[in-house]
Order: structure tokens, then C-alpha cells, then sequence
């Protein structure tokens, strides 16, 4: 049977492109990649396929110019316009910190996406095949993958504006290599497949062999698994964006959770819910480790009492908070360590005393008011004060709070430190730097908004001036 119909049908059935495409074929010279060529030309004049072939030369062995020369020749021959590109990966190595391996797939992949950016390509087929996805699939579970590791290659992925496409991953190579037999269509061999200085070499060459002992039909048992674990995947992905559109709330840079409503969920959404949010705040935690996760997880479930922090990695902070987690991106992350956020000042004086003060997270707004014949307006509520502006020591300041600040409380003997205060009020401690505190000049503390006010400057039926207060949260 000839496979070129196959991968029609696979290529129709999963949408890969569309009649009129521009498409970029990633050609390395090798049968896998050759034979994609072929099949695409062959397709190209049903489908009004436009192609055009990118190499890369990587220079890692003398045989990769010989390479470049039988692609160019090949593409010449099929009448498909042909891009080069020739890498000098040293400089990039050592600047980046990379292996050989993933600065050439770097920089290649870069040079695809321009490649098609310049052409206004559709996609990019690549030639990964089934023993690759064989291979893919052993090596994930030698590392210990979940699910959508398990996944493996998808025939279909989102590139950076541009679908990468997989026309071969139903094929295996020995298919492949029948094809171009068939049809004539020259290749090349890559001596550095034979090395096992590669992970992925040891898994084709060594553990696949041994194991198919076992299991005469374990590369099929693979892909079909890889088949199996990418629709379950899909299903569970879409269940946990749906729990993220009921439970979770996001502003900015922020996201937060109910561990009520987090505990209600079941285990594999739990995990899969943590790792959309981190996803939904920074792409760069897509590997992020499975005790990381597992951490926060057992901590919104009660495992570490009721308040406890962590750093997440990539610039984001998970805070528990009295039944809240919270996941917090740092703005300008690019790497840095989180330093706390800067202390804040403001004096109010009496003689060109401002109406208004922000601080971080709060509006206080001050006013003062003669008072009538009619008697004070008393404070409705707790984020309400009234002094007498007389008793007052002047200027007064908003800031935030120092370490071993007390208040005397309005009502109570002696003092108490703010600190217990927060506690018992249970402002979470990610706020509590930035809580705005009202002293007068000898800074004895007046007012801590929403909480307790101090004895000190008390209004009653002799005060002739009052300082009204209005905190509101911003």
C-alpha cells in the first residue's frame, strides 16, 4: 500500500493545512524528511499546496555540507524553492549555558519560525515519524512523566504564530525508507545516530530492542498509548479550565483560589488546576517539578496550618492566607530574587494639610470640620475616625508598620502590638507591609484602619474642631 495515501488521510482527518497553504518543510536530508518532501509535492498540485524547503546546517560532521548539496540538488530537481541556513553554535552554547543538542534545536526552530514569517507560511511540517514517537514515549517514562508527558509529539501544535505539523506520525521508518525506494528519492545517512553519547540514540539502539523481546509489538503499544493519553489529556485540559473559569479569580498579576472550593475537586484536577494557574501567569513554568506542585497542593489542603508561603520559581510567589491561596507574579521579573516591597511615608500637616494620601493599597482621606451647636457626627463604622484636632500633636504621618509597634487601644488597659492585632483580625501577611498606619508626631500610633483606634485625642462635647479620617481600600 502506498503510504503517501495514508498520510493524506491522516493529514485531512486532523486538519493540518487548509487548500492554498504555504507551507515550510523542514528538510535535514535524511529519509524521514526527504520522503515528506516527496509526499508534499505530490499533494501540492490537489491541494494547492505552495512549498518551500528549509535546511539547516548545523556543522557538527563533515558529512553536512555533502547533506546540504543533496537537498538543494533534490529541491532543484521537484521545482520546491529551497532556504539554507548555516549555524555557528559556539558563541551561543556558551552564552546561554546549553548542551550541543538543544542550542542546534534552538537555533533551528528559530530559523523555521523566520522562515515562515518571511514566506507568510500556514505551518511548518516536520518529519517526526512513529519510532519517534516510540522513542519519545520511553524515554518520558523513563523520567518519570504524567499524562500529558505521555502525550508525547501531537500531530498538530501552535507554534509562535505559525502550526507546526507532523504529516508522518502515523509512519513508521522502515515505510519510510520502502517510500524513497520506491520513488528514487535520494537521502543521506547520519553517522551521529549511531552514537550513544545520546539519550535518545541508548533508547533506539539499546532499550527498545531489549524490550521488544518482551513485546514484539511495543513501538505500536507506544504510539497507540501516546494516542490514548493525548485525548484523555485533551479531556482533562478542558475539565480544568473549567474549573478555572468557576473557582479561580485573576487581576493583573494575580491569581487566587478558594481551598474550599480547591478540595472539592478531585486530586488529578487539583494538580492539573495548580500548574494552569502558574501556566496562566509565566509560559516559563511549564516545568515546573511535581514536588513543587504537590507542596502547594497539601498546603491549600490544610497540610501546613493556615498561613504559609512559597517561592514557586520564575518570579512567582504562592501565599496561603486564612483559606485563600494566592499566586503572585512579580512585576519586572526577569530572574531576580524578590526583594519586599519599599516602606512609605506621608505627613499631614495641619496647616497645608493634603485631603487625600494613597499608599499602596489604601485612600485615607482627612477633613477638618468645625464643630456645630448640633453635637460630633460620630464614625459609622470602623474604617471611620474622629480626633480632636486640638489634642492632636502635629504634623501627623501615614506609613507602614514598624517592627515592635503597639497602640493603646481605645477601651483596653495598657497596649498592644499591631502584629497581634493583624493576627487576630486575619489580614493576611502578604498585606501587612503594606497596611497603613495613622501617628502623630512623637509617633504613638492613633488609628489602625478597619481594626482599632487609641485613646489618645478622643473627641467629645469640648472639642471645638474634629479630624474626620475615611480609609478605604483600594
Amino acid at each position: 500500500m502506498d503510504i503517501h495515501n495514508d498520510m493524506i488521510k491522516e493529514a485531512l482527518r486532523n486538519g493540518l493545512w487548509q487548500e492554498g497553504d504555504s507551507i515550510i518543510v523542514a528538510v535535514s536530508g535524511g529519509p524521514d524528511s526527504m520522503a515528506l518532501l516527496h509526499m508534499l509535492h505530490r499533494a501540492s498540485a490537489e491541494y494547492s499546496l505552495c512549498l518551500v524547503a528549509a535546511h539547516v546546517n548545523h556543522g557538527f560532521r563533515e558529512e553536512s555540507a555533502a547533506e546540504m548539496e543533496v537537498v538543494r540538488a533534490y529541491t532543484a530537481q521537484l521545482g520546491v524553492p529551497c532556504v539554507t541556513a548555516e549555524l555557528e553554535l559556539r558563541e551561543y552554547i556558551t552564552d546561554n549555558r546549553l548542551n550541543l543538542q538543544a542550542a542546534a534545536r534552538e537555533k533551528r526552530y528559530q530559523f523555521l519560525h523566520e522562515t515562515a514569517s518571511r514566506h507568510d507560511a500556514a505551518c511548518i511540517a516536520l518529519a517526526h515519524h512513529a519510532d519517534d514517537q516510540a522513542e519519545t514515549v520511553m524515554m518520558r517514562i523513563i523520567r518519570g512523566a504524567g499524562l500529558t508527558g505521555l502525550a508525547a509529539m501531537s500531530m498538530k501544535r501552535k507554534g509562535k504564530n505559525v502550526e507546526l505539523i507532523r504529516p508522518l506520525l502515523r509512519i513508521y521508518k522502515s515505510d519510510l525508507i520502502a517510500y524513497c525506494e520506491q520513488y528514487a528519492v535520494p537521502y543521506c545517512t547520519d553517522s551521529s545516530n549511531e552514537e550513544r553519547y545520546y539519550f535518545r540514540n541508548t533508547v533506539r539502539l539499546d532499550i527498545l530492542p531489549f524490550l521488544t523481546a518482551y513485546n514484539p509489538q511495543l513501538s505500536q503499544s507506544l504510539v497507540r498509548l501516546a494516542d490514548v493519553a493525548s485525548e484523555e489529556d485533551d479531556w482533562m485540559e478542558t475539565q480544568t479550565r473549567e474549573s478555572f473559569e468557576s473557582h479561580v479569580q485573576c487581576e493583573k498579576s494575580e491569581c487566587r483560589l478558594s481551598c474550599k472550593a480547591f478540595g472539592q475537586l478531585h486530586v488529578a484536577l487539583q494538580r492539573r488546576l495548580i500548574k494552569l494557574i502558574l501556566r496562566y501567569l509565566s509560559p516559563d513554568t511549564d516545568h515546573i517539578s511535581f514536588d513543587s506542585v504537590e507542596k502547594m497542593r497539601r498546603a491549600m489542603l490544610g497540610e501546613a496550618g493556615s498561613t504559609w508561603r512559597m517561592d514557586a520559581g520564575r518570579g512567582i510567589r504562592s501565599v496561603l492566607e486564612y483559606g485563600t491561596m494566592r499566586w503572585i507574579r512579580e512585576a519586572g521579573y526577569h530572574g531576580e530574587r524578590h526583594t519586599p516591597d519599599e516602606g512609605f511615608s506621608f505627613v499631614i500637616d495641619r496647616a497645608d494639610m493634603e485631603g487625600v494620601v494613597r499608599t499602596p493599597d489604601w485612600q485615607l482621606t482627612f477633613m477638618l470640620k468645625p464643630i456645630s451647636s448640633e453635637g460630633l457626627c460620630m464614625p459609622k463604622s470602623r474604617l471611620e475616625a474622629c480626633f480632636d484636632a486640638d489634642r492632636l500633636a502635629w504634623p501627623l504621618q501615614v506609613r507602614n508598620r514598624n517592627r515592635g509597634d503597639r497602640i493603646q487601644v481605645l477601651g483596653l488597659n495598657g497596649t498592644k502590638k499591631v502584629q497581634d492585632m493583624f493576627v487576630d483580625e486575619k489580614v493576611p501577611p502578604s498585606e501587612r507591609e503594606r497596611y497603613p498606619l495613622l501617628t502623630d508626631a512623637d509617633d504613638a500610633l492613633l488609628w489602625v484602619p478597619g481594626i482599632r483606634r487609641s485613646g489618645l485625642a478622643l473627641a467629645d462635647s469640648g472639642t471645638k474642631l474634629a479630624l474626620f479620617v475615611t480609609a478605604d481600600k483600594e
